[in-house]
């Protein structure tokens, strides 16, 4: 049983991904297909590979950063075993969702001499501190935007004869209170079940995480880095707009909400398969792009960034194990510590 829902947790998402390509592709016209064609042939590759290399940037700055929170466990790791090992992670999490979180503290771990459950550990801080991020960015995108999305909200409420209805009105109320209700119940909840014991333990790790990061004795350095990491995220999306002619235009917020729902895309579905374009699609078509360009874009961002990923991840194996070779691990104990 155990087995079978492990194999459901990846073949779900991934046949989920499949559908939405198919479901999507099967409603084009010859004519939308055709245009397809024409916007990836007439895309201008050199924003693309500007957009790699702003990828590359960040995933390097990302390897700087981990030394940060490895420092306190007596060891600082080198660089090119930091960032070989978080791109063998990123290809790791594309094969199996989670996969490179145990992937990448397993092998730095095995070439710094480092324990594994601790190296695990400084993950969180990461993990937090990225979510901070994201959690910032998507309150400023529902900020600035907030009478473009409460239109789109109130529209779905709207009867057809021009006003909200107030049952639904109110049923909206009642399941934003039963929300939260719920939210507050897992946190708070003496109960032992195993679901809210792990909710309690994501919120106690998410609370730890942060106060590692305040305890950093070099902070600065490791929020500076997660500044730079994120303006790279955002920028290697931001310069492939102007690829196409007619996403050069979009504006910086509809850049910024189409990056945050293609993040949430790669959350939800193991490497963002299908579902990643079609979210960079639906959201570009509310800023006046046509679907065959917003689409072409979703797959544009999509392929070039996994490419430059599996690429450098496969390549950073053997690159691992080389700059290693004559390396003799010292491990660390937790008296060194």
């Amino acid at each position: 049983m155990k087995a079978l829902f492990s194999f459901l947790k990846v073949a779900l998402p991934l046949a989920f991904g499949a559908f939405l390509i198919w479901y999507v592709f099967k409603d084009l016209t010859e004519y939308e297909k055709t245009e397809l064609s024409k916007a990836f042939s007439s895309a201008n590759y050199f924003w693309i590979f500007l957009s790699i290399l702003f990828g590359i940037l960040s995933h390097m700055s990302r390897a700087m950063r981990w030394k940060y929170t490895i420092q306190p466990l007596g060891k600082t790791p080198g660089f090119w075993n930091s960032f070989f090992t978080v791109m063998i992670g990123y290809v790791a999490n594309l094969a199996l969702p989670r996969l490179g979180e145990v992937t990448r503290p397993g092998l730095l771990g095995k070439y710094e001499g480092l324990p594994f459950n601790k190296l695990f550990g400084t993950i969180v801080a990461e993990r937090v501190a990225d979510l901070v991020i994201l959690s910032g960015i998507m309150a400023t995108i529902i900020f600035v935007e907030f009478e473009m999305l409460s239109s789109m909200f109130f529209g779905f409420l709207d009867e057809g004869s021009g006003k909200i209805s107030t049952g639904k009105l109110v049923l909206a109320g009642i399941v934003f209170l039963l929300g939260i209700g719920v939210l507050l119940f897992f946190m708070f909840s003496k109960s032992k079940s195993p679901l809210l014991e792990k909710v309690r333990e994501l919120v106690k790790g998410v609370f730890e995480g942060v106060i590692s990061i305040l305890k950093m004795k070099n902070k600065a350095y490791f929020l500076l880095h997660t500044a730079f990491i994120w303006i790279m995220y955002i920028g290697m999306f931001w310069v492939c707009f102007f690829c196409l002619e007619e996403t050069s235009n979009v504006s910086l917020a509809g850049v910024v909400a189409s990056f945050v729902m293609g993040s949430l895309a790669i959350v939800f579905v193991q490497g963002g398969l299908g579902v990643f374009p079609i979210a960079i699609m639906e959201t570009l078509i509310l800023y006046g792009v046509s679907k065959t360009s917003a689409l072409a874009l979703g797959w544009i961002l999509w392929t070039s960034q996994t490419l430059m990923v599996i690429v450098l991840g496969v390549a950073s194996i053997p690159l691992l194990k080389f700059v290693n070779r004559n390396k003799k691990v010292e491990v660390v104990t937790d008296n060194q510590e």
